[in-house]
């Protein structure tokens, strides 16, 4: 509301609306500094970023970036621990985003786009999701010559990084079938809607080696196909789940699957859900990835990544804290996994994943976790 902003000492308003049915924050700005080093520079000189910021409460978060590693804390030194937001509505009310949402949107006011404005990066960034829960944010990340890649869809109403999705494979059967989805680091699962949801759900059931849970208390789980798993198994096996993007290139999913802790045992269930609204790729189907955000040449990259490799040799892996990740519904206790990620792009995937398992149950509150709130928009 930058009428109210009549200097830089006034308080700044600001209103949040979410895409989740009542869901908004308002509150005022505030700037801080983010203290960041370059990964590149051989004098890894410090560079001080002023960034703006509403609604957070950030304890401990790990950035990096080709101009940016952040250990620790993002150093918002003064208002670290202050909620900006003043009243929160719908979603937020229920403890979704706990630690606050971190704004990577292609408005002028998100993090990348200061950044990129002040000339500190370029305006591209990536995300990196481990299948244990670690994962990086890298700044100026423009991604690599060998990755797959698809044009974002600019919509100039409300811009989000949106995609077109031309053909599904579950266990090797393939649906042509060409829809437009959000990718959403701020969705814990994927929301499709008809004829997406059916083709891949069904044929996932088809495919499944496993006796489909049917006990009254799946209503309380938001999905729909889920499997029971007996005390002793340690592995499972299930169709795998592929998608090729306009202009050709394949996303092997390695992570569509949630185990659930249940009364008596533990179900793994496709962790898809039907949507009546917007198509949503969230986190589980970007594990395993590095996932590249390049708004200069709008596109989405993707490349199979441990989310260590980009590392450089007197960077040290940091171990994020226990607590649940900023924009994460659920708290990934994680299920731990075998996977050769075998994700290049074009490659022809096997029609069943096995993979051997500990099965970690993830702890989860559905009552917070799948609203569509989004941290990208």
């Amino acid at each position: 509301q930058h009428r109210k902003c009549s200097s830089p000492s006034s308080t700044c308003p600001y209103q949040v609306i979410y895409l989740s049915n009542g869901t908004s924050s308002i509150g005022v700005l505030v700037e801080d500094v983010l203290h960041l080093t370059t990964d590149d520079d051989k004098t890894n000189k410090p560079v001080e970023a002023k960034i703006t910021f509403g609604f957070v409460s950030f304890t401990s978060f790990v950035l990096k970036s080709h101009l940016a590693v952040v250990e620790n804390s993002i150093g918002l030194s003064s208002a670290r621990h202050a909620f900006c937001g003043k009243i929160q509505t719908g979603s937020f009310l229920n403890g979704a985003a706990p630690n606050g949402l971190f704004g990577l949107g292609m408005d002028n006011i998100s993090v990348p786009s200061i950044l990129a404005k002040e000339n500190v990066t370029s305006n591209s960034f990536s995300m990196c999701f481990q299948s244990d829960g670690v994962g990086r944010i890298t700044f100026g990340d423009k991604g690599s010559s060998d990755q797959g890649e698809t044009p974002i869809n600019l919509r100039q109403s409300r811009p989000t990084y949106n995609i077109s999705i031309t053909q599904i494979s579950v266990g090797g059967k393939t649906g042509d079938l060409e829809f437009d989805a959000i990718f959403d680091s701020g969705t814990s699962f994927t929301y499709l809607n008809d004829p997406a949801y059916t083709l891949i759900s069904e044929t996932f059931n088809n495919l499944a080696l496993d006796k489909r849970h049917t006990s009254k208390s799946t209503d309380d789980l938001p999905f729909e196909y889920c499997y029971e798993l007996s005390a002793n198994q340690t592995s499972l096996k299930y169709p795998v789940v592929n998608l090729t993007m306009k202009g050709g290139d394949q996303l092997l999913v390695n992570d569509p699957i949630a185990v659930l802790p249940m009364q008596g045992g533990a179900v793994y269930c496709l962790a898809v859900v039907k949507s009546d609204s917007v198509n949503i790729i969230g986190q589980n189907f970007m594990t395993g990835y590095r996932i590249v955000f390049d708004r200069e040449k709008m596109v989405l990259g993707w490349k199979a990544s441990d989310c260590y490799d980009i590392e450089t040799s007197n960077t040290l892996p940091v171990i994020p804290p226990s607590a649940v990740p900023p924009a994460t519904a659920v708290k990934p206790e994680a299920t731990a996994r075998n996977s050769s990620n075998g994700g290049a792009p074009g490659s022809s995937p096997p029609p069943m994943t096995n993979k051997s398992t500990q099965l970690k149950a993830l702890s989860y509150v559905f009552t917070i976790a799948l609203v569509l709130y989004f941290a990208l928009i």
